[in-house]
């Protein structure tokens, strides 16, 4: 199996992985990083975080693997236990985001040494672990955070405004009608077995009335539409909230967005590009998505709705994966979850405060192993950094 194909093994069967895939996809994710500290070389002197967050997956693969002697538990084990030393002098005051004060980070040579001497490490233990769920959950972890990551550092070139070259922008797709879906039971959340992130334990049932969704994101041209009849200067579409943000950003357009009069022109990776009007609408803040929702007479999706339609509508023409989609929920934990597993922190999976909005689906720029109807992902109402968009429903 060679780097395209294990880059884009279904993510259930990713979740699930015994030793052979897991040492694979460790692997292919960590090729990826050392593709970025490459592409650091180049970046701009604000680039500062990229060379944190990639020491970082260095050493919380090793944190949790290498160093954790109670490695085989899985999620029993106890995370307080002291960790074996690093390999790196001080890599702890380095890249534990608990750590303070933290330590200037070491040179790039030296975080890519570390990438490549960590991952050997891990490879030589999953070797001899148990095909089970509890000796592989740290492997799992590892690779889930390593995967986010990809995201993350496109992000962040896009934000620096520099290219890489290691994203490719998604095709223009045509824009088809909204779909109905009957009412229903929808088992919202994911059932035990394999990898679970803890956002997502777990499943449940939640009782949906017949609900009408877009099949596809808000499109540029749509939201242009907004734009011209002068939506952000009218405060009716806004919550209170929502138009202190607008004031304060002095927003009239999407983040990265120059002109919508004639045409969208928006800086992708620092160059100015036209994009397509049939495209998803990207780099939209909930404040705006939710302003949209309320000038078009309709109202962004639930979580069970987006999930329910995700998997239902895939034959029936209903497309996801071009942008990460805000949702009305606001983030909490699934009936039952219990307290957070080891590892899994609001560094791995996202922004994990109070007055986070949940995102549903994947981005142009999320690895094929993370895209799942179930994953769930959150940010402050006014992120619009990422590559984010929406859809709406009927009211």
């Amino acid at each position: 199996m060679h780097g395209v194909e294990i880059a884009n093994v279904d993510t259930a069967q990713m979740r699930r992985a015994g030793r052979d895939l897991l040492s694979l996809a460790l692997i292919d994710a960590r090729n990826h990083s050392l593709r970025w500290t490459a592409a650091f070389e180049s970046a701009p002197a604000g680039a500062a975080p990229l060379l944190w967050e990639l020491g970082r997956l260095a050493w919380f693969q090793e944190y949790w693997i290498a160093r954790n002697m109670q490695r085989q538990r899985g999620e029993r084990c106890d995370a307080t236990r002291p960790k074996l030393a690093s390999i790196l002098p001080d890599a702890d005051t380095h890249f534990d985001a608990e750590a303070a004060p933290r330590s200037p980070l070491p040179d790039l040579q030296t975080v890519r040494q570390y990438l490549v001497e960590t991952l050997e490490t891990s490879l030589e233990l999953l070797e001899g672990t148990a095909e089970d769920d509890d000796a592989l959950y740290f492997y799992r972890l590892a690779l889930l955070r390593e995967d986010a990551c990809v995201e993350r550092f496109a992000v962040l070139s896009q934000t620096l405004g520099f290219d890489t070259g290691l994203v490719a922008m998604p095709a223009t797709r045509p824009v088809r009608e909204p779909l109905v879906f009957p009412a229903t039971r929808w088992p919202l959340g994911s059932a035990p077995g394999g990898f679970v992130p803890d956002r997502e334990k777990w499943a449940h049932e939640v009782a949906l009335p017949e609900f009408e969704i877009d099949a596809q994101a808000v499109t540029w041209a749509q939201y242009g539409e907004f734009v011209a009849d002068g939506g952000y200067d009218d405060r009716r579409h806004w919550t209170a909230t929502g138009w202190a943000w607008v004031q304060e950003q002095g927003r009239r357009t999407p983040r990265h967005v120059d002109q919508m009069r004639q045409g969208v022109l928006q800086r992708r990776f620092g160059k100015l590009m036209r994009m397509p009007l049939a495209q998803p609408a990207v780099h939209v803040s909930w404040f705006e998505a939710e302003a949209w929702c309320r000038w078009a007479g309709r109202r962004l999706p639930g979580e069970a709705e987006w999930e329910a339609a995700a998997v239902q509508g895939a034959t029936r023409g209903w497309r996801w994966g071009e942008v990460r989609e805000w949702t009305a929920g606001t983030l909490r934990p699934y009936p039952g979850a219990g307290a957070a597993s080891p590892g899994q922190k609001p560094d791995v999976l996202g922004v994990d405060v109070q007055g986070a909005r949940v995102r549903r689906g994947a981005s142009f720029a999320t690895p094929g192993r993370l895209r799942s109807e179930k994953a769930r992902d959150a940010a402050l109402p006014g992120d619009d950094e990422g590559f984010c968009g929406f859809r709406s429903c009927a009211i």
